[in-house]
């Protein structure tokens, strides 16, 4: 796994007491639940593929990198504090690894930054939050896919509950100036990821 070995690299260049083995077990653990049929390893991976093609532009990789790996490590589809409750592990494990506070404090900010995905005055956090946003820019069959594991993580709510919170949050996007936030995903994604909410909202109802 390509990421498994980023993030035992980074983990082992900051610390001296944690194993980076027991960390990533948590991790691997934690996102390959049974009930996690979107926001799992593949998630991430998806996200570190994106996140690495665009390395030069993103100022501080090590911190962009765990935030990526802890940004959903808390995911209960009836909750809604997951973020402050990932960040909060993420701030915790960090800090146990004696990585820099400043640095600490970031990724906090990066991982909360993902429960609106509002445009922030940090690049690396655009573009980390692009990254999240990048299934909704894919082809329509990689996007029908996504809805489908979305709606299983949430298969408690009925349709009629279901499919106003789901319209919701698809018309959140579509009200925004623009779904991504840097140019390079913007570029990428933002064409289809409007055609693509447009045409789930439809199916809704």
């Amino acid at each position: 796994m390509i990421l498994k070995d980023a993030f035992t690299a980074i983990v082992n260049l900051y610390n001296n007491n944690v194993d980076a083995e027991v960390l990533w077990a948590e991790i691997n653990t934690t996102y390959s639940h049974k009930k996690r049929y979107y926001h799992n390893l593949q998630h991430l991976e998806n996200m570190y593929v994106e996140l690495l093609a665009c390395k030069n532009l993103i100022a501080d990789w090590d911190t962009v990198v765990l935030s990526l790996v802890y940004h959903d490590i808390v995911y209960k589809a009836t909750a809604k504090d997951n973020e402050e409750k990932s960040a909060d592990i993420a701030v915790k494990r960090l800090t146990e690894i004696n990585y820099p506070k400043e640095k600490t404090q970031l990724c906090k900010q990066q991982i909360l930054a993902t429960k609106s995905h509002e445009l922030s005055n940090d690049n690396d956090t655009n573009l980390f939050t692009d990254a999240d946003l990048a299934i909704l820019g894919s082809d329509w069959e990689s996007y029908v896919l996504y809805s489908k594991q979305v709606r299983k993580e949430y298969a408690i709510y009925p349709g009629f509950l279901y499919n106003p919170g789901r319209k919701k949050v698809l018309e959140h996007f579509l009200a925004m100036d623009s779904i991504f936030k840097t140019a390079v995903f913007k570029d990428k994604f933002e064409s289809a990821a409007l055609l693509n909410i447009e045409k789930e909202i439809a199916l809704l109802f």
